[in-house]
């Protein structure tokens, strides 16, 4: 699924205008009437007391639509135009028009602060008052509003946006923002859903079809792409019946120390489980009878040393490698790693104590093959492109760097981000459980996994992130956020492909429309 920058969805509505020859308060009539749908589908009437906020631009319009429906279908309804400034939009204006047709009873204006109503806890709001294109410092009245509302603990929907937030920059004051329960966002969903900094703007959102053109839809490039179920399946490599492991490729995980050899375990499992159809460790002599008796399937080569990584040599040919995994950072273990990148041919998925390295020797950063994939933690990302000074800083760097040294960059989070250049990816899958010791290990593993079976790094990123997540989210099931273990995110990385292919269920009940009028 794409996300549309604020310009692009501008751009959308004047091309859908055009294309559909449609007066220009249509769009926000589709908008309206679908918040409408969605919220009658759910209560079915229920007389709630829903108090709707509008402002005076397009997103108060769609509030007012939304409105108008609400009260011929005999909801208990109170309707508001928060007076945030003195130029109310055409659209707005035919908006609140139609609402006085339906209704006796005008909008109330709000003022100040003495113009609030009391809202109470099993109440409803909805915040119709700023959308994509707020551009100014909020007044502080209206910032009381919001904080009225947060006092009220009443459930909160936004219309499109949370009011008082960007799409495209931090907010500045905590305090004029609007914090939905749940958020529904016109033809696509907003980048700060997905940030650490933004993500509280609301705690659900969902997507609503308004009716955007959909040749532009299709043929528009955008930054930013979310990478769920729909968007992997079709590059699952499926397997002929006659295939042998030879087919699926040769993996080696190059890693481990003393003390860290269960990441190479982690690691060296998750390639097997993801389809690699051979394995092979390459560690220290200290963890060749660990690794041997606990993991059977993978084969392993040793260093000359006991306790660290002092010279990469090895007489097989992978196909893929995964390195750096509980390498440490000792000074043979450096030379070890810049003479393997002065040499080295296969693919490459760099994480851990190698990322900690090549931050520590900038030189070693030209040695990188092209189209590499780096998976560092956050700290290890800092430590490569430098502190930034909020998520839009960080990525941009981020992008920055991948561009600059022609690699793919995984940021890892609550919706891990992969950067492709200037073009980013965001996951759907994964969970806090998953904040635990070794998960990036095993995320490592299935990239590596995906290399050697010949998916395109691009490919194998995307996929291995999405599996990785899955893999979490079926596991969490079974033991909760708490319980949740870097080996149970491997025990499911086979229901995690099975997934793939089941259907959704289908819903129980079709949406009701209301009648355009």
């Amino acid at each position: 699924m794409k996300i549309f920058s604020k310009e692009q969805i501008y751009k959308g509505d004047k091309v859908t205008e055009e294309q559909q020859s449609l007066p220009p308060s249509e769009l926000m009539e589709r908008a309206g009437l679908q918040i409408f749908n969605w919220m009658h589908l759910r209560m079915q009437g229920a007389q709630v007391p829903i108090h709707v906020f509008c402002g005076i631009g397009n997103n108060g319009g769609d509030g007012l639509v939304l409105a108008r429906h609400l009260i011929t279908h005999g909801y208990n309804v109170e309707v508001y135009v928060v007076n945030c400034g003195n130029s109310r939009s055409k659209d707005f204006l035919t908006s609140y028009d139609k609402v006085k047709d339906v209704s006796k009873k005008w909008p109330q204006l709000l003022k100040c602060e003495t113009d609030f109503p009391d809202i109470h806890r099993d109440d409803i709001i909805v915040d119709a008052i700023f959308g994509i294109g707020l551009n100014r410092e909020i007044e502080s009245w209206i910032k009381a509003l919001f904080n009225h509302f947060k006092a009220s603990s009443a459930f909160t929907l936004s219309v499109d946006i949370p009011s008082g937030w960007f799409t495209d920059k931090p907010i500045e004051d905590n305090e004029g923002v609007v914090r939905a329960n749940y958020t529904l966002s016109f033809q696509s969903p907003k980048l700060i859903f997905f940030l650490p900094e933004t993500a509280d703007c609301t705690i659900q959102w969902e997507v609503i079809d308004i009716g955007i053109d959909r040749d532009y839809l299709m043929t528009t490039e955008t930054e930013y792409e979310l990478i769920s179920k729909n968007e992997v399946l079709p590059m699952y490599k499926p397997r002929d019946k006659y295939a042998h492991k030879g087919d699926f490729g040769h993996g080696l995980i190059v890693g481990g120390s003393y003390g860290k050899i269960g990441a190479v375990h982690l690691a060296t499992r998750s390639v097997l489980s993801s389809g690699a159809g051979l394995t092979t460790a390459f560690i220290p002599k200290c963890g060749y009878v660990p690794l041997q008796t606990s993991l059977p399937e993978a084969m392993v080569i040793t260093d000359a040393d006991t306790n660290k990584i002092t010279a990469i040599d090895f007489d097989i040919k992978p196909d893929a490698i995964g390195i750096g995994i509980g390498m440490g950072k000792f000074p043979d273990t450096v030379s070890a790693l810049k003479a393997f990148l002065k040499n080295n041919k296969a693919p490459l998925v760099i994480d851990a104590d190698a990322l900690n390295i090549i931050s520590e020797n900038n030189d070693l950063l030209k040695l990188i093959p092209e189209n590499s994939i780096l998976t560092p933690h956050p700290k290890e990302l800092e430590r490569l492109i430098g502190e930034w000074s909020n998520d839009f800083d960080k990525l941009k760097k981020a992008s920055d760097f991948s561009t600059k040294y022609k690699v793919l960059v995984i940021i890892k989070g609550a919706n891990t981000i992969i950067v492709y250049g200037q073009k980013k990816f965001i996951s759907v899958t994964g969970n806090p459980g998953m904040a635990t010791a070794g998960s990036g290990d095993v995320l490592t593993g299935i990239i590596t996994g995906l290399l050697c079976q010949k998916y395109n790094p691009l490919e194998s990123a995307l996929f291995g992130v999405y599996l990785h997540g899955k893999a979490g989210d079926l596991a969490l099931e079974e033991y909760g956020y708490q319980s949740l273990l870097a080996s149970h995110i491997v025990d499911y990385i086979g229901e995690a492909y099975i997934d793939l292919f089941k259907q959704p269920e289908q819903p129980q009940q079709e949406e009701v429309e209301a009648e355009n009028s």
